[in-house]
């Protein structure tokens, strides 16, 4: 599945990864259509910090009651969000209930808000407090653009010790692209916007699978196998990194396998991956010498 109006410089960010890998301190930026809103990365987002012990706090689209939005979240399979919103571990809450009683919008008031829901997250002994910002709210409150960029840009301090973990979420069409470019260039990490996407970008001899490379993204993921490593010389060494690769389907896999070990032997060719992957490629007949699970 490929991924269409991406902002500029998305493709090229270092930090880019599926939600399912967003770890512990993160401060991520995703930018959603309006046609796809991106429900399954905020429930995926929501999913996982309760299943980690984290609180929750979700700050909707302001055009959403919070009626609305639990409808939304409680169609996620399992019990565990209507578990978490019966114990207060996910909430739902607003920009303008975090700041009061403050009227107007300050990066210095917001800090000093999470800074107190991180302790009160602490004190009831919860593993770490996540957040998922819609930033509609800017709008909504008639906040100044170049402020958000610039809190955006400084607020590193509210992840350093790895217990707060934040997504800020933009509507593509609700923000300038020069705006949409410099918010993602300011956060650390930006996610891909729905499961089941798939990017590939190759450079300085390194293939990088980002996403789910399954049997509705083959096509895409076979493309990137064939313009990386088949026709690479022998003994020009390259990299196939599947660190930030979500699910890795027996198709897929068997094609990664097939470019290893068809004529001419890739034997210059490393595989960063997981334990899991490697058990996968292994069952597949790719060489154990050529897979790397150090990290």
């Amino acid at each position: 599945m490929s991924d269409v109006g991406v902002i500029a410089g998305e493709e090229r960010h270092p930090g880019t990864l599926p939600v399912q890998h967003m770890g512990a301190g993160d401060h991520a930026f995703l930018c959603y259509d309006r046609e796809t809103p991106g429900w399954d990365v905020l429930t995926a987002f929501v999913w996982a910090g309760l299943a980690r012990g984290e609180k929750v706090i979700v700050f909707g689209p302001p055009h959403l009651s919070e009626t609305q939005l639990r409808t939304r979240l409680r169609d996620a399979p399992g019990p565990l969000v209507a578990t978490g919103f019966e114990s207060a571990q996910l909430e739902m809450s607003s920009m303008r209930e975090l700041i009061l009683p403050a009227p107007r919008f300050t990066a210095d008031r917001q800090w000093q808000r999470i800074t107190e829901e991180v302790g009160a997250a602490r004190a009831e002994g919860y593993r770490g407090l996540r957040t998922y910002i819609d930033m509609g709210w800017v709008a909504d409150l008639g906040a100044d653009l170049d402020l958000m960029v610039d809190r955006e840009r400084r607020a590193g301090h509210l992840f350093a010790d790895g217990f707060y973990s934040e997504v800020c979420a933009y509507e593509r069409d609700r923000f300038p692209a020069p705006v949409l470019e410099a918010m993602c260039r300011a956060h650390p990490r930006n996610l891909l916007p729905a499961l089941g996407r798939l990017r590939c970008p190759y450079g300085e001899g390194v293939l990088r699978v980002i996403g789910d490379a399954d049997s509705a993204t083959y096509d895409c993921f076979r493309r990137a196998v064939d313009g990386a490593l088949r026709g690479l010389p022998r003994g020009r060494p390259a990299t196939v990194d599947l660190r930030r690769t979500g699910y890795l389907g027996p198709e897929c896999a068997a094609e990664l396998v097939r470019a290893l070990t068809g004529p001419p032997a890739l034997r210059s060719v490393r595989v960063r991956c997981s334990p899991g992957h490697a058990l996968l490629l292994r069952r597949l007949g790719a060489d154990p010498a050529v897979l790397d699970t150090t990290g």
